[in-house]
């Protein structure tokens, strides 16, 4: 997954992260953001942009250009730039208890939560959606889309759902791929690391982890 260019949605508009420390220069950032930004060009026309990035590591001349780019190329209405600081993720020791925050609804395609908890969907996870969560992830539904569990490194998470079939699920710094099978069990599975790889067993209530 590409974190070089992270793009959220809040109530004042759009917020795109930008890390200039993972680009070689400035043309290599604009090529990816216009390629990002291209995947969605309906969904930012009129909306106000926030850039957050090292302002440092571009020119006056730099942030002109990407301004012009923004708004004739993209109708963004407004174009804020902020300093941007990397901040580490806080560690999370609740694996198996404390905060979690539940989602009533199904996560659709191009749609990403993200918690530092414990992470409870209730209702189904679309392919092109992503999930991540510092605990663990438990879904009461389908799931098919990005899911990482122990975001920050932590592999005693693990990942639950009525119907296991993600595109991509990383538990850890570990990764993996759903198996290319249409014959998939119809029980709950329950995903975790074991002797250093993700293994997926049948969810059994009197031997769960």
């Amino acid at each position: 997954m590409d974190d070089r260019i992270l793009i959220k949605g809040n109530r004042e508009g759009l917020v795109t992260v930008i890390n200039m420390n993972k680009f070689n220069n400035f043309e290599d950032m604009l090529e990816a953001l216009i390629e990002k930004l291209s995947r969605g060009r309906r969904f930012y026309k009129g909306s106000t942009l926030k850039i957050i990035t090292e302002l440092k590591r571009i020119t006056d001349r730099d942030a002109v250009r990407l301004r012009d780019v923004l708004l004739k190329d993209f109708a963004i209405k407004e174009c804020i730039f902020e300093e941007y600081e990397e901040r580490k993720p806080r560690s999370f020791t609740g694996v198996y208890e404390g905060r979690t925050k539940f989602v009533r609804k199904t996560i659709r395609s191009g749609q990403r939560i993200e918690y530092s908890g414990n992470l409870v969907i209730v209702g189904d996870v679309n392919p092109g959606s992503e999930i991540q969560a510092a605990g663990n992830v438990i879904v009461l539904g389908n799931l098919k889309g990005f899911v990482r569990a122990g975001m920050g490194g932590d592999s005693r998470a693990f990942v639950a759902a009525f119907s296991l079939q993600p595109e991509i699920l990383q538990i850890g710094s570990l990764v993996t791929r759903a198996p290319e099978d249409n014959d998939r069990p119809q029980f709950p599975e329950v995903a975790k690391v074991k002797d250093g790889s993700i293994i997926v067993e049948p969810y059994l209530p009197n031997k769960f982890l």
